[in-house]
């Protein structure tokens, strides 16, 4: 497949281009910084102002668009505006843990532990999954990790969930590595099980 990448220089971004890579797909890398994406045979690397029309046409003729940012950083209100404009039906989303629920029914934006300076992050990725779910014209996916999201392993090894927070045996919200949480990604992209849906992964 030929993949359009938003944000493929970031933690999570770097490790699903890595993971497309490896089983052998090309992929356009859109960032502000085009110089700082590694160099790479099946790389195209091009640059975007963050505009709705610099993205769109950057995305034009993938297969599908991941996007792997900040949700203060690009507004959910350009960017799926942007895939639409782009003429891409397939979008998968490096969602956030915000919108995900407690066994109390508390999103984890709202627990009392979940820290301040992350809430405006958190609540944004909120408003894009609320978007998504509006959306009739896009096959999405919006992939949320756990609590959790760290460097770490490609272990391969890891449970899925829907709407409510992978907890662990003692009842606390589990994790996830980068390079498992692109494993997932990339295995979402080329056998399709959530289109139209969020789903969460952790161990």
């Amino acid at each position: 497949m030929k993949i359009a990448l938003v944000g493929a220089t970031g933690k999570a971004g770097s490790r699903v281009l890595r993971e497309l890579l490896g089983r052998g797909h090309a992929a356009t890398a859109i960032v502000r910084h085009p110089e700082n994406v590694p160099a790479h045979d099946r790389v195209t690397a091009k640059g975007t102002d963050g505009s709705q029309a610099s993205l769109a046409e950057a995305m034009k003729g993938h297969d599908a668009v991941v996007s792997s940012v900040r949700f203060v950083d690009l507004a959910p209100e350009i960017l799926v505006p942007a895939v639409r404009a782009s003429g891409v039906k397939r979008y998968v989303v490096v969602g956030g843990a915000g919108s995900l629920l407690h066994p109390d029914g508390v999103q984890e934006v709202d627990h009392p532990d979940f820290p301040d300076f992350a809430k405006p992050n958190s609540r944004r990725g909120g408003d894009l999954l609320d978007l998504l779910k509006a959306t009739t014209d896009l096959d999405w996916t919006f992939i949320s990790p756990p609590r959790g999201f760290i460097a770490g392993e490609r272990t391969g090894k890891f449970r899925y969930g829907k709407d409510d927070m992978l907890l662990t045996p003692e009842g606390k919200p589990t994790a996830i590595s980068f390079e498992d949480f692109a494993l997932a990604l990339v295995d979402e992209l080329e056998t399709p099980r959530h289109v139209r849906q969020r789903f969460t992964i952790g161990y």
